[in-house]
This record gives structure tokens, sequence and C-alpha cells, in this order.
């Protein structure tokens, strides 16, 4: 019942959220304010995660295509897998790590030192505030250090692929085109946008209703963390599952060779 209750809870909270925005805007300059930090206090580590995430992808699609003498799709393959899988499930894990827990803990105490209760005698509301620059602010900044960790992945590859494969940049920048189609891309986008939409949600909702003084607030972060890993895992398997089925429907209706033509229309 717990679990049901906080699922509950927490898609009503996004929807209310969602209502203010529509009806009361947002502080825009807050929103400015909290994209800058997210994206600058998650730089460095995303971008070095990804240096790796496309060393080890390159590693291993090397030690299978290797077999067929097929060196030369290296860099299309690896660069496709992290667009596609990798990429947006990393950049979420990076952000639930840092961001998620920081924003519940910053929202978990102003709520047991009643600022927010602050806020709202003086007339403002707390989503407009709080909650929706957060929100919008995590999911921001995801698009833009998802494109910061692609690039770093693709340098690591190249590097692993000309130390580890004996292959050169020009042959695994070859088919990179050939391979990581449109359809790749926007299933990146779609998993990201997804799992911004759910780090945000969930950071933001148990920070705003952490009680219980500082006991409260660290109960509040460690929740975080596991419902976050717990619901990004969840989101991989339905935005998986929904990205294939698409992609399939596609392929019946149109046939494999039409897809690019069908979603560029």
């Amino acid at each position: 019942m717990t679990l049901l209750a906080d699922i509950g809870g927490c898609v009503q909270f996004f929807l209310q959220s969602m209502d203010v925005l529509i009806r009361k805007g947002v502080n825009r300059h807050e929103v400015f304010m909290q994209v800058w930090r997210v994206t600058v206090q998650s730089l460095p580590t995303t971008a070095m995660a990804g240096f790796f995430v496309g060393a080890i992808m390159t590693v291993q699609f090397a030690m299978q295509v290797e077999a067929y003498g097929a060196m030369g799709y290296l860099g299309g393959l690896s660069t496709s897998a992290t667009i596609r899988q990798v990429g947006p499930l990393l950049i979420a894990f990076m952000l639930s790590g840092k961001v998620g827990a920081f924003t519940a803990a910053e929202l978990g105490t102003m709520r047991v030192t009643e600022q927010i209760d602050a806020i709202r005698c003086l007339g403002a509301n707390p989503f407009q505030e709080l909650i929706l620059p957060r929100m919008i602010a995590i999911i921001l900044s995801s698009f833009a250090l998802l494109a910061a960790g692609l690039l770093m992945s693709v340098f690591g590859g190249v590097l692993l692929a000309i130390g580890f494969a004996g292959i050169n940049a020009d042959e695994y920048f070859r088919h990179i085109p050939t391979i990581v189609k449109l359809p790749s891309i926007a299933t990146g986008i779609f998993k990201c946008l997804v799992y911004a939409i759910v780090l945000a949600a969930i950071c933001t909702y148990k920070g705003f209703t952490a009680s219980g003084g500082a006991r409260g607030v660290g109960r509040a972060v460690v929740e975080t963390a596991v419902a976050t890993m717990v619901a990004l895992v969840a989101a991989d398997w339905a935005t998986s599952l929904i990205a294939e089925t698409v992609l399939n429907v596609l392929i019946s209706q149109l046939g494999a060779g039409s897809i690019e033509t069908a979603v560029n229309a």
C-alpha cells in the first residue's frame, strides 16, 4: 500500500505542477539559474562517464565484429547503441546520483524549516518559485548533458578503436551516418525525456513532502535514490518496448527501406 500510495502521490504531484505551469506560468529567471546549476554541476561527471562508456562499447563490439571481418562498422554500431540505450540511461543515473539527491535534500530542508510555508504566507506559489524551476531545469539539462555525453563517448570510442582495434579515425567515422539513422536519434531523445520527467517528479515530490526534521530529510534523500533507480529501470523497459513496437509497426506498414522517409515525413 505504501508503494502504491507513493506512486499515486507522485503522479498527482506532477499533474498539479503541470496545472500550475499552464495556468500561472513559472519564474523564468529561477529556471535559468537552475539550468545553469544543474548543467555545470553534472557536466564533468557526465563527460567522464560518457568517455568510458564509448570506450567500453567499442571494446565490446570490436570483439564481435572482428570475427565477421566487419571492423569498418565498429564506429556506427558503437555510436548507435550509445544513442539508443546506454546514453540516455547513463545521463539519468548521473543526474539521479547528484542532482536528484541534492534537490530532495534542498526542498526537504526548506519544508522542515518552514521556508515553504513562509513563501505561501508572502503570497507566492511554491510550485512556481521552487518546484517547476527545478523540474524544468532537470528536463532541459538532460538534453544538454546527453549531447555532451554522446560527444565524449564518440571521442572515447575513437581512441579505443585506434589503440585497441587498430583502425583509424576515418574508418571509425565512415559508417556512423549509415547506421545512426533518425529513428535511433528519436529513440534516444524520447528515452531522455521520459527519464528526466521521472527523475524530476520523484526528487521534487520526495523533498516537498519531507517531514520529521533532519532525520526526515535524510530519509527523503535515501528514498529518492532508491525510488529513482527502480523507476528508471522500469522506464527503460517500458520505453524500449514502446520504441520497438513503433519501429516494428513502421517496418510492417512501410518496409524497412522506407522507415527513414516515413519519419522524415
